[in-house]
């Protein structure tokens, strides 16, 4: 692959809230992770697993998170995802990003009830055939959560070159005591979050919005370059 096929791969990827109901086959998704397994670790530590549901499978798990959110279960996340509290300039990054996602969808900032219904497809995997939970060993230190973020950049990128779609769910992790007993997971595996996959529904609102990234001068420097 040319730097150039990489670098239009990297901007064609996007999270996809919206997946039409196409099948993906076994041996497509098995190709996807064969391919993520190749990031690199520390120590060659491999760290993670990918839990891969579909079909009925897949239907019994977000009927159990559907009824946990109707209930109003309440949230057991087993790690923090976001920085407690939230810096300021932090949180701006993050209503800029909700307010993109809403405004996508007509859903004005005082409807909470269109908001919730919005995120409560975390849990749905936005219709996705595909939901991928994934997990780290309990015991695994913080760099092994940034190997287990490689092979999952690794997936979307091999799932994106297969003609697929994906997106990163951390709202899985809201219910990290409960998917690990309805899958029969052992007791030491942490759900770090979901993965949907498929393929896009390109004629979604909610698909037509991309995020912002930050200018290269605001997380980078570069000392000792003659040209």
């Amino acid at each position: 692959m040319t730097f150039i096929e990489l670098e239009k791969l990297l901007k064609e990827r996007r999270s996809v809230r919206k997946f039409k109901r196409t099948p993906v086959s076994k041996s497509e998704v098995v190709r996807v992770l064969e391919l993520a397994r190749l990031a690199p670790s520390g120590a060659n530590l491999q760290p993670g697993k990918f839990h891969v549901l579909t079909g009925d499978a897949l239907d019994t798990l977000k009927s159990t998170l559907h009824e946990a959110v109707a209930t109003e279960r309440p949230y057991v996340s087993q790690y923090s995802y976001f920085p407690q509290p939230m810096p300021a300039v932090l949180k701006t990054k993050q209503r800029a990003a909700g307010y993109a996602l809403y405004s996508a969808l007509d859903i004005n900032r005082r409807d909470t009830a269109g908001r919730r219904e919005q995120f409560n497809q975390n849990y749905l995997f936005f219709d996705a055939p595909v939901g991928i939970v994934v997990t780290i060993h309990k015991d695994m230190g913080k760099g092994c959560f940034m190997d287990l973020g490689m092979a999952m950049m690794a997936l979307f990128m091999a799932a994106q070159a297969g003609g697929y779609a994906t997106t990163g769910i951390g709202a899985l992790a809201n219910f990290g005591d409960l998917i690990p007993t309805k899958l029969g997971l052992p007791d030491d595996e942490l759900v770090v979050c979901g993965i949907a996959l498929g393929i896009a529904d390109d004629s979604a609102p909610v698909n037509q919005f991309r995020t912002d990234r930050d200018a290269l001068e605001s997380f980078s420097s570069f000392t000792g370059f003659k040209d």
